[in-house]
């Protein structure tokens, strides 16, 4: 795939950026090569390799929920937390509807 001056505009137009005539003809071979680039990626042989999102193996550590009922520690006091809500529906917190 080749990208031209006209796609480099179309693409900053796209993204809210102003570029100069200079500085879109700078950007033609830079994006050539991010996509040379790509290309390349794809043809590395992956088969048996799992997917990851790490380098190291992570796990999340988890807890039990439970809610605790000291109201001490702030627990179990859905009443007293919706006293403080301008607005309260059906247990939770009213909030006005947006729409755009």
């Amino acid at each position: 795939m080749s990208v031209d001056t006209a796609t480099v505009a179309k693409i900053a137009s796209l993204a809210r950026l102003k570029l100069g005539e200079g500085e879109l003809e700078a950007m033609v071979p830079e994006l050539n090569g991010i996509l040379a680039w790509v290309e390349q990626l794809g043809e590395v042989d992956v088969t048996g390799v799992e997917p990851m999102t790490a380098v190291i193996p992570n796990q999340l550590r988890l807890r039990e929920d439970a809610i605790d009922a000291d109201p001490l520690t702030g627990g179990n006091i859905r009443e007293k937390v919706l006293a403080n809500a301008p607005a309260a529906e059906h247990g939770f917190f009213g909030v006005p509807k947006v729409i755009e």
